[in-house]
């Protein structure tokens, strides 16, 4: 064999070993990288708000309440649902009558949680909104409860929870913008656990507190009209419970109120109810505020008057239906109409008091109030288009 020869077979040799010397090299490096004896995660498995090479599949915390039909019976489904797009063994964190979520929610983060998930109704979902904000995690929604107000604006599944926790842990993140209310004066002892929770003050302290709501805050007609809603027709017949609630009040008086948007002159209004949206679709197909988006930053304003009884309210009524198909009825002197405006800080005044609700939240008798939009605040988990 000629020298030629001989030094292309030493050449040939010394290629094969030095490429398997890098194979073996990089095998080790991915053993290392997705954790001994633990399988590399499956291809498009969610990596959550903390998107980093090298780092381990995804932890997913569930912050469950207890309290809501059928949960404490999807904690096997849970476990096994990770186990199949394997995942390590999911966080279970329930709610107390004490903590409606918020310290789990913390918790959760604090351990390393990639994805959160609030599973219970709208109270279990303003709770873990409140812990995410600010800061990258995302939270997933498993809707259990009556209103489920923010789901539905997420078209997040419902009354499937199956189809729901699958979105949870391999769907797509979105930011979305919070809006905060604080109450600055009140009539009666305002309540609200979860901004309770949230600064560890006591209930009867006179500090504003900031009180999150994802979807609308509202005060009057609607406000009643969640606060007179019976629970136990509400476990039977859902949200369908809030409008029998209503019928007690569409004789109710007209607020004489003060309203100021941003940086505009206070303006006077005479309205049934004042609503604050960040995105507007209630139980029942109702759009209330057709204009609003999740990731605006603006916050929508409508002003909702009826006048003539049920005349009033049955022109009120049909003006729903219209802009929720996209038909905007401008004849003028209605006896039921609702006024559109946006704004992305408002305050408001009412003569003699009137309830207030976030989310579904009843918090008081106020009788000021101001709101505000907090831009691209949270990451939330939705479905892939």
């Amino acid at each position: 064999m000629t020298w030629e020869a001989w030094l292309s077979v030493t050449a040939l040799v010394l290629s094969v070993v030095a490429t398997g010397v890098a194979v073996a090299a990089w095998r080790g490096g991915a053993a290392r990288r997705t954790g001994a004896g633990r399988p590399a995660p499956a291809p498009g498995t969610p990596t959550g708000g903390r998107d980093e090479p090298d780092r381990q599949p995804p932890l997913v915390a569930f912050v469950a309440n207890p309290s809501k039909p059928g949960v404490p019976d999807l904690r096997a489904t849970v476990r096994r649902a990770c186990a199949e797009q394997y995942l390590p063994e999911p966080l279970w964190l329930e709610t107390t009558p004490e903590d409606p979520g918020i310290g789990q929610a913390r918790d959760a983060v604090a351990r390393g949680a990639d994805v959160v998930v609030a599973l219970g109704g709208d109270g279990t979902v303003r709770a873990v909104a409140e812990a995410l904000v600010g800061t990258g995690v995302p939270m997933g929604l498993v809707p259990v409860g009556t209103g489920n107000l923010l789901a539905r604006n997420l078209d997040i599944p419902l009354g499937d929870p199956l189809a729901a926790l699958q979105i949870a842990l391999d769907g797509t993140d979105r930011t979305i913008d919070v809006g905060w209310l604080r109450v600055i004066r009140y009539e009666s002892l305002v309540d609200d656990d979860i901004a309770e929770a949230a600064d560890e003050l006591p209930a009867d302290t006179d500090v504003p507190r900031d009180h999150i709501f994802l979807v609308i805050a509202g005060l009057g007609f609607d406000a009643a009209m969640v606060a007179d809603a019976d629970d136990e027709l509400k476990a039977r017949v859902g949200w369908i419970a809030y409008f029998v609630a209503g019928i007690k009040h569409l004789h109710g008086r007209r607020l004489r109120t003060v309203l100021r948007l941003d940086d505009a002159p206070p303006a006077n209004a005479r309205v049934r109810s004042l609503l604050i949206g960040n995105c507007g679709r209630l139980p029942g197909g109702i759009t209330l505020l057709p204009d609003a988006e999740l990731d605006d930053g603006w916050l929508d304003i409508a002003a909702i008057d009826t006048r003539g009884g049920v005349a009033g309210w049955a022109q009120l009524f049909g003006e729903v239906v219209l802009q929720g198909v996209g038909v905007r009825n401008q004849l003028p002197a209605k006896i039921g109409r609702i006024d559109h405006t946006r704004a992305r800080e408002v305050h408001l005044t009412v003569a003699g008091g009137e309830y207030v609700q976030v989310d579904g939240d009843v918090l008081g008798h106020v009788t000021e109030l101001s709101a505000r939009v907090d831009p691209a605040a949270l990451v939330v988990r939705v479905a892939r288009a």
